[in-house]
């Protein structure tokens, strides 16, 4: 993710998207009106020769796509989010001398972060035990940033909007935008026995939903009506997490902010193939006593066992949740913010001086 910002004395900021094409950010930023530039963008670690050599030259054609948006936008600070995406915006703002802002939203930084974080003049990252992997003059720790309605909504209120029983615990699952084709088949495994003992708000994503509706047909109607099918959710999203007294969730960086916000006792199950994120991700929260997390290849296994071992031992669910809460970092938006305007009014007020 790449928003370059315009600003200047008197006047509303300005925002550019930078990302890739098709992509969910893409969507997103059409969905809020934010104007989006398609930029090429690939990983270079842990492939093939051949797609070494295809995502190099996605690269440069990324960064010659960048360097013209920034050109043509002038914006007077860029603002990343890490990771191998960020790679075109981070050199072509160092080319067109625009400042950029690095956010880091995960535990472990990825190497393109660390790689050029030379070249940027500062790092913000969520958690303190990011901080010592960049140079201390330049990294400030702001946590995770997340939507305000994450700190505004009720159990209670979230659960009526979305027509739930009150008095039944809530199991929200769901494998990040795409969704998670492991984590699916393993809940379609053992979804009648969940459904005995909750209500199931699972989010599979586009690939796995038609096969999910078919098994919801299945199911006998008593169980069927405690079971809430979505292949993405946007805005109600915010409500599902709200309702839930238990996430099963991947341990994309989202989670590090969005469950501590709503207080959330999490079963984490890192993708395997995210290099060490989001397995750093999770321990991070079971460090803190705030998560379980769930090996990939044994979700068929345990899925169940520890979904309902959770749900059957209340003391345990809730010293989770106080946990997860502890984690709280409420100001986390405003810091990024202000680091970004600082960075913009100062480019700003050079280019004025001059």
């Amino acid at each position: 993710m790449t928003d370059v910002v315009n600003s200047a004395p008197n006047r509303r900021a300005e925002f550019l998207y930078l990302g890739g094409a098709g992509s969910v950010e893409q969507a997103l930023a059409q969905r809020f009106g934010i104007p989006f530039k398609p930029v090429e963008m690939g990983a270079l670690r842990g492939k093939r020769p051949w797609q070494i050599f295809w995502n190099g030259l996605r690269l440069m054609i990324g960064l010659v796509q960048a360097y013209k948006a920034i050109g043509s936008f002038r914006p007077h600070a860029i603002l990343v989010s890490g990771g191998y995406g960020s790679v075109p915006a981070i050199l072509a703002g160092r080319l067109r001398k625009v400042p950029v802002l690095v956010y880091l939203p995960d535990i472990e930084p990825g190497l393109a972060v660390r790689q050029l974080s030379r070249w940027v003049p500062r790092v913000a990252v969520s958690f303190p035990e990011t901080a010592s992997a960049f140079a201390k003059d330049k990294v400030i720790v702001t946590g995770y940033p997340v939507r305000r309605e994450f700190y505004n909504v009720s159990k209670s209120a979230a659960r009526a909007a979305l027509g739930l029983e009150p008095g039944l615990p809530v199991v929200m699952i769901f494998g990040g935008s795409r969704g998670a084709h492991s984590l699916n088949v393993a809940v379609e495994g053992c979804l009648a026995e969940l459904l005995q003992e909750s209500q199931v708000i699972h989010v599979s994503g586009p690939n796995d939903y038609e096969a999910a509706r078919l098994k919801q047909e299945e199911l006998p109607p008593h169980l069927k009506s405690r079971y809430r099918l979505y292949a993405y959710l946007h805005e109600e999203m915010v409500q599902a997490l709200a309702s839930a007294d238990l996430v099963v969730a991947r341990a994309g960086a989202s989670v590090l902010g969005e469950f501590p916000a709503l207080g959330l006792p999490s079963i984490l199950v890192p993708y395997p193939y995210s290099g060490q994120h989001q397995q750093a991700n999770a321990d991070y929260l079971v460090r803190h006593g705030a998560a379980i997390s769930l090996a990939d290849e044994r979700l068929g296994q345990e899925l169940l066992s520890a979904v309902l071992g959770l749900l059957q031992d209340r003391n345990r669910l809730v010293e989770m949740g106080r946990s997860a809460a502890a984690l709280r970092r409420p100001e986390a938006a405003h810091r990024i913010a202000a680091e970004l305007t600082a960075l913009a009014d100062a480019a700003s007020a050079q280019n004025w001086s001059g």
